[in-house]
Order: C-alpha cells, then sequence, then structure tokens
C-alpha cells in the first residue's frame, strides 16, 4: 500500500472540518431535543414527588434552571435513570459529575470503559494512548468506525465519547504513557482505569498509582478469560504486593499472538466501567481485596479473595523505598524482560547467518523450482488460517515424534527432482522456525535453513497481497 503524505496545511484542514461536523452534530442533536419538548401534548402534567426529608432525592431547581443539587434541568433529564435508583440517586450521579477519570488504553478493554464512562456523566475523562486505528482491531474495539483505520485511536475514541455525550470534558493525551510523563499525566485525575494489555506498562500504571495515591482499577482479558480488580484503594494492595516477582516472559501473552474473542474484552471493560463509577461515586462495595474472574467458554464468573497489602512491598509497603525519582528511572522493560508496545516483538538471533535466508531468497528458489521441502512449524490452528503453497505442517511442540515425516518428505522431493532436497522452516514472525532450525540442525537435518522474518516478512518483502494475520 502507497503511503499518503499530506501537507501540515491538509491536515490542517482535514482536522478543522471534523470540528466543524463534530459542532454541528452536535447543534443538530439539540435542536431535535428542543423540538421535541416544543412538540410535547400541552396538557401532559409532569410531576415531580419531593421528598423534603431524604437528602438524595431530586432538589428543587432555582430561577434560572440550575438545581441546589449542581445538576441543571438537562443532566436531570439525560441521567434520570439514574437519578431514581434509590442507591445511587442525587449523590452518586453528583459525584461522578465532579470525577475526573484516566483512562490507559483505548483497544478492547478501553472501548467500553469510554463509551460508558462518558454516557454516565463524569466530569473529566482522560484518555491516552499513541496507537492508530488498525483494521483487525475492530472485531472489540468497538469504540473505533471503519473511517479512523489509519488515525490515532484518542482521536477516535474522543470523537465517539463527543457524539455520545458533549457535555463532559474530554481530555486527550496522544502519546505511550511512560515513566518520564506519567506523574504529571496521572496527578490530573481523581481515578485511574488500566485498559492496557501488557506487563511492563501494568506495573508502572501501579506503581505511579501508589506514588501519586490514586486508585487504579485494572482489568485483563486473553482469548476466552478476562479478571479485574480494583489496587491501592481504601487499603487494598498494589499490583507489587500480588506480584513483587514478573512471572516468565513466556507466560504473558498478548492477543496479537494468542488471539480473543471480541465480546470478552468488552465484558470486563463494562465491569471495569462499573467499578470506576463505583469508586467515583463512593456507592456500593468495590473489588477492592478481591478480584472477578470471567471464564466465557462456560459462562462462569467467580471472584476470589485475593491477598492484602504485603509488608515486604517495595512500593505500598510501611518501608517502602519507592520515591517520585525512583519512578521516573526505573527500567520497567528491563525489569519484565519485555516491551510495553506489541509493535516492537523482540526478535530472536539463535542461528548463524549461514542457517538463514531470506523471504526474497526463499522466492528464487520456488522461482527456480529448486528441490525443497518448505516446514511450516506454526501451531495447526494458525495454519489453517492462511500457508504458503506445498508447505508441510508440524508445530514446533510435535516436532521430535514427527523427524520421520520431515526425512520422508526430503526423500520424495530428491526421487520426484533427481536432486537433493533442500529443507526450510517457516513460521509468522521467524523465532519458532530457528527454534525448530537448531533442533533439526543437532538431529539429522544439518542443511535445514530458517526462513528470517517468517510470513510477517513475506508479507513486506514478497507478496504484499498476502493474508496476514
Amino acid at each position: 500500500m502507497d503511503a499518503i503524505i499530506m501537507s501540515n496545511g491538509s491536515s490542517d484542514i482535514l482536522h478543522e472540518i471534523e470540528k466543524l461536523k463534530l459542532e454541528k452534530e452536535e447543534i443538530e442533536r439539540r435542536l431535535s431535543l428542543l423540538e421535541a419538548k416544543l412538540n410535547r401534548n400541552p396538557g401532559e402534567a409532569v410531576e415531580m414527588e419531593v421528598n423534603r426529608s431524604c437528602s438524595s432525592c431530586l432538589s428543587m431547581l432555582d430561577g434560572h434552571g440550575e438545581a441546589v443539587n449542581g445538576l441543571n434541568a438537562d443532566m436531570i433529564y439525560r441521567y434520570s435513570r439514574h437519578l431514581l435508583l434509590p442507591d445511587f440517586g442525587v449523590e452518586g450521579q453528583t459525584n461522578l459529575a465532579k470525577s475526573s477519570i484516566l483512562v490507559v488504553g483505548a483497544g478492547g478493554l478501553g472501548s467500553p470503559i469510554l463509551l460508558y464512562l462518558a454516557s454516565c456523566g463524569v466530569g473529566c475523562l482522560g484518555i491516552v494512548d499513541d496507537d492508530i486505528v488498525e483494521l483487525n482491531n475492530l472485531h472489540r474495539q468497538i469504540i473505533h468506525p471503519e473511517a479512523f483505520v489509519g488515525h490515532p485511536k484518542v482521536k477516535s475514541a474522543a470523537a465517539s465519547c463527543r457524539e455520545i455525550n458533549s457535555s463532559i470534558k474530554l481530555v486527550v493525551h496522544n502519546e505511550a504513557l511512560k515513566g518520564s510523563n506519567a506523574l504529571d499525566i496521572v496527578s490530573k485525575y481523581d481515578i485511574v482505569v488500566d485498559a492496557t494489555d501488557n506487563l511492563p506498562s501494568r506495573y508502572m500504571i501501579s506503581d505511579c498509582c501508589v506514588v501519586l495515591d490514586k486508585p487504579l482499577i485494572s482489568g485483563a482479558a486473553l482469548g476466552m478469560e478476562g479478571q479485574l480488580t480494583v489496587y491501592h484503594y481504601k487499603g487494598g494492595p498494589c499490583y507489587r504486593c500480588l506480584f513483587p516477582i514478573p512471572p516468565p516472559t513466556a507466560a504473558c501473552q498478548r492477543c496479537s499472538d494468542s488471539g480473543v474473542l471480541g465480546v470478552v474484552p468488552g465484558v470486563v471493560g463494562c465491569l471495569q466501567a462499573l467499578e470506576a463509577i463505583k469508586v467515583a461515586s463512593g456507592i456500593g462495595e468495590t473489588l477492592s481485596g478481591r478480584m472477578l474472574l470471567f471464564d466465557a467458554l462456560s459462562s462462569r464468573i467467580r471472584i476470589v479473595n485475593i491477598r492484602g497489602r504485603s509488608l515486604q512491598c517495595v512500593t505500598c509497603g510501611p518501608n517502602a523505598i519507592f520515591t517520585r525519582q525512583m519512578f521516573q528511572a526505573f527500567d520497567y522493560e528491563g525489569f519484565t524482560q519485555s516491551s510495553m508496545s506489541d509493535k516492537a516483538r523482540p526478535e530472536l538471533h539463535l542461528l548463524p547467518e549461514s542457517s538463514r535466508i531470506s523471504c526474497k531468497e526463499y522466492k528464487a528458489v520456488v522461482d527456480n523450482r529448486e528441490a525443497h521441502v518448505l516446514l511450516d512449524v506454526r501451531p495447526s490452528h494458525h495454519y489453517r488460517i492462511t500457508a504458503l503453497p506445498d508447505s508441510i505442517n508440524i508445530p514446533l511442540p510435535a516436532l521430535e515424534i514427527n523427524v520421520s515425516l520431515i526425512d520422508s518428505s526430503l526423500k520424495e522431493a530428491t526421487k520426484v527432482s533427481g536432486k537433493e532436497a533442500s529443507l526450510y522452516v517457516v513460521c509468522r514472525r521467524g523465532n519458532d522456525s530457528q527454534r525448530a532450525v537448531e533442533y533439526l540442525s543437532k538431529n539429522g537435518f544439518p542443511m535445514a535453513k530458517d526462513i528470517a522474518g517468517g510470513l510477517d516478512s513475506w508479507v513486506k518483502d514478497v507478496d504484499p497481497s498476502f493474508p496476514i494475520y
């Protein structure tokens, strides 16, 4: 796909057009609301029962249409279903309108969180994300329409939130949250919601909330499962209390590697929004000290107790040593041995260059009809998604018990061509194929070669039309 480069002037014009369109939509919405009020039956009476002994009832309006409780006529009408709840009412809505909440991440979890917090009337809603909208986001990131593919997620998310509720304050941070800016950004908000999907960000956001004494609503979703809890709230533990030592990198998978059913982060995100609303309103029992576990396959939700604040926690324990200066200097990616960005995947270097070929070099092998066997070591369900022609699939974990199949395939290719066949190995991104070649070279196949970069590089360097996932 050819890149389209716009001048600064064109970009400014497009930005202004978008801004005017949003303003136009809001004007049309307000016109429709006023016209609807004019068209009401003149004989229709609206009754308001006021219980003067109840502090959570609706307050009478003053002469200017402003409510004594801080809710004006539009707010009372918009949030009337909240106000009718005896356990929430005016007090809950007023507290919500005074609160400010930062949502870190505008993806699968962030989408329902942002939509519900915006619609429910949070006073100030912050969005921080540095990613752009991609087509493979849309099955789960419901805040983004197709028209915003290729645009910043914060821009798309803000536009959707404004369409739902133009009366709240929206603050957009089109940047990655990291040690150098987190304290400054987070300090402006009352509550933080972690909607990220990587380990270093979880530690960083939790540490930042402890340093600044902010409650944190944290959630995660992967595959068919999800979980959430509330950290550092009313004496509850922080993330480091539960996980003082990061789990092994191999145990920390992401949606881009393992997949996720679109509705799963939707469910978890809705529950995160609920916890944020409870913390902001001061009404209801939160998940502090407990964790909710969601299993989509069995339609089961469990809530388990988690251990309390650790006395040895370096961040929130009684002898905590974590200062603002330490936070800003801390290497979270080094600590967790993983990246904050799913765009930057570490490439392994297990093999000498003599045991690797590029995708372009393998394309020449195919074009020249050289005798060879192409071994695809991806999981079988990946292989069913898409594969290079004439490849055989043996998943990496099953390699050892299928050595004979590789051997027979090479002999057959040699017999057909009359020349000794070569062996090439491919995977999705070029790491598992290196592991496979490393094993094969030690077990009777010294000629095996890895196709560097895997199918991702095939798309970039050889065939842009090849399906990518």
